[in-house]
């Protein structure tokens, strides 16, 4: 490491890879000349349990804030000022004259030999990045003190996974007054014209009965120094507005949130569950089905979309999976391509949950046959089938899937049959590659569950809602006391708060309560602003008291 002779690299695997750091082909790589010992997996630094372990925190570490407090100086040595000339000698940053650019005219050497000579010690040495900044680049604001100008911004909620400790939780009724809240979310590319700016979002409502609400969402509050905003829908509580989806459903089928999945833009409604086996579009601004589907064989049981929202995965009864392709006009979701792009194959029982990463190649799926199986979206090849591990003998059925950004894949089982409720439930964490790297029992039946960056927050029949750690997928802060099931979980866009429907249909909003002290800006409005509209608007003053008993 202190050769000064020696340039040594990190390359990108270091921080993304464990895979290399083990010699998976069992190659033989020979062995060291003096202990004579066999060369084979590379030996990690004692911190580091795993190749996944020391990926994990050599990622943190590139990713910390002495790092960014130092990015500056690197920036100065590669690109910056400290590339040439008398700074870089000072800086000890000199290197061959050949690998600097404008050093050398190749095309200006006559001499054959002489020039490949030359591009011989250019190849050999690599070649020093253009000089892009002539005088020192400037620090990087520290965490500090990006968090302190956020909270002078009233329109910048806190990220509740940076506060697990002052979460609060708040109630909203009348949406679907006793009949399951099976569905709510908030869309995460809603357009707003530069007019419109600071308009309230939309936040989509489906209840069991198929009553569908598009209300408006702020995760601030603009008139009263509260936690946020929130517009009901006024056509879900009068019978002569109300919208529904057309059904009927398909008699039998359990009425759940993997039955939906709403555009990213919060304009369009897919559905699976009908009775004719059919996938269809609702339009949310014209309250009407403008796409119908068939194409699976037998009901369709589960939908899912990617995070850019390219495609759709359904999954079915008939144990195939489809990936569908959403139709864009001007730049807006407005149904989907007749034929699906892929079938895919290899279960042998109900397809129950599906996911899907465009971005890493990736269509997901689990059935009652107990496995999950990974196929390729773009050519729909097969990749692998996963197996969770399992003690009984008991039918096993994958009720929930999601996958992370960066890959890893998260599955929920849960063991059919007479199995006590203690040994039921179970999550286990596989990599983007299929490496199984932990599970944990469950003491209760997840309903909902999603990944959200490096935490997982589900939502179960016995009433709870928790937070787990991706990575170790151990609970993150006691479970919230719902009292009533939950039917569906969500986070919002700027992972400020979790909405979460409730089986006797209230909307619970979970998000940061931290004392109006905090957000000196808010003062001001809460003595100018318009109160004409407080009566539809509930801005958080209705606390829903979440007990957290240890169960």
């Amino acid at each position: 490491m202190d050769n000064p002779n020696d340039v040594k690299e990190l390359i990108p695997e270091f921080f993304y890879f464990p895979e290399f750091l083990e010699n998976q082909n069992g190659f033989d790589l020979g062995r060291l000349q003096i202990s004579k010992e066999r060369v084979n997996d590379v030996i990690l630094p004692k911190w580091a349990k795993s190749p996944e372990d020391f990926i994990y925190k050599h990622r943190k570490a590139l990713e910390s804030e002495y790092v960014s407090a130092h990015l500056h100086e690197w920036i100065d040595l590669i690109f910056g000022y400290k590339q040439r000339g008398p700074a870089a000698v000072e800086a000890l940053n000199v290197f061959y004259y050949c690998t600097y650019e404008g050093a050398v005219d190749l095309d200006a050497i006559t001499d054959e030999k002489e020039r490949k000579a030359l591009e011989g010690m250019i190849s050999n040495f690599g070649q020093t990045p253009c000089q892009l900044l002539k005088e020192p680049h400037p620090v990087r604001l520290s965490q500090e003190e990006v968090e302190k100008r956020k909270a002078q911004l009233d329109s910048c909620p806190l990220n509740m996974f940076e506060h697990l400790g002052d979460l609060k939780s708040f109630f909203v009724e009348g949406i679907s007054d006793s009949v399951p809240l099976i569905k709510a979310v908030v869309p995460k590319n809603q357009s707003h014209s530069f007019i419109t700016q600071g308009s309230p979002d939309t936040m989509v409502t489906v209840s069991q009965n198929c009553l569908v609400g598009t209300h408006g969402w702020l995760p601030y509050n603009k008139n009263i120094s509260n936690y946020f905003t929130f517009i009901k829908d006024p056509t879900v509580s009068n019978t002569k507005t109300q919208r529904f989806l057309s059904g009927p459903f398909a008699p039998g089928v359990e009425v759940t949130a993997g039955l939906f999945v709403v555009s990213h833009d919060g304009k369009l409604l897919f559905s699976g569950g009908h009775w004719d086996n059919s996938l269809r579009v609702t339009s949310l601004v014209k309250g009407k089905t403008v796409g119908q589907h068939i194409r699976h064989m037998d009901i369709v049981t589960c939908l899912s979309t990617d995070h850019c929202g390219i495609h759709l995965i359904s999954g079915s009864r008939d144990t195939t999976c489809m990936v569908w392709q959403v139709l864009q006009q001007g730049g807006a979701p407005v149904g989907l391509y007749p034929k699906p792009i892929q079938v895919l194959y290899g279960h042998t029982d109900e397809v129950v949950s599906v996911s899907i990463s465009t971005e890493l190649d990736m269509a997901v799926s689990g059935s009652r046959d107990g496995t999950v199986i990974i196929h390729t979206v773009r050519r729909g090849q097969y990749m692998r089938c996963l197996r969770p591990p399992c003690d009984s003998s008991l039918p096993l059925s994958i009720l929930h899937l999601a996958v992370s950004w960066e890959g890893h894949l998260l599955v929920h089982t849960c063991l059919e049959g007479k199995a006590t409720l203690k040994d039921k439930n179970a999550l286990h964490l596989y990599s983007v590659n299929g490496k199984h790297l932990c599970s944990e029992p469950l003491k209760e039946k997840v309903t909902d569950m999603c990944v959200s960056g490096e935490y997982v927050v589900i939502g179960s029949e016995q009433g709870y809602l928790s937070i787990r750690d991706l990575y170790s997928l151990s609970l993150c802060s006691e479970p919230m006391a719902m009292r009533v099931p939950v039917r569906c979980v969500s986070v919002t866009k700027e992972q400020s708060h979790v909405l979460v429907g409730l089986q006797d249909g209230k909307l619970i909003i979970v998000g940061v309560g931290k004392p109006a002290e905090m957000r000196s800006g808010q003062i001001t409005r809460k003595l100018w602003g318009s109160s004409k509209r407080l009566t539809q608007i509930s801005s958080g003053e209705t606390v829903y008291n979440t007990q957290h008993d240890h169960h």
